[in-house]
């Protein structure tokens, strides 16, 4: 299981390449700095919060993790 600290760096880090992402685009659409920026900011901070509680709960669900052994010598 991830420790807080390492969930939240991993959001962040993730979010940022997902901002960029987003200003890129919303430029590209519009070509409008300052909406492009607003967006990303945005879009930072909801899905940041967002995918930490993602995180968090993915680490209670046993889906696709392995057992440890029981007895090990």
């Amino acid at each position: 299981m991830d420790s807080h600290r390492r969930s939240i760096a991993k959001a962040i880090s993730y979010r940022l390449l997902g901002s960029g992402t987003t200003m890129f685009v919303c430029y590209l659409l519009s070509r409008d700095v300052t909406l492009s920026v607003s967006a990303g900011l945005l879009d930072t901070f909801f899905k940041t919060g967002l995918y930490f509680l993602h995180e968090r709960l993915w680490n209670h669900i046993p889906y696709g993790r392995r057992k440890p052994p029981e007895y090990e010598i």
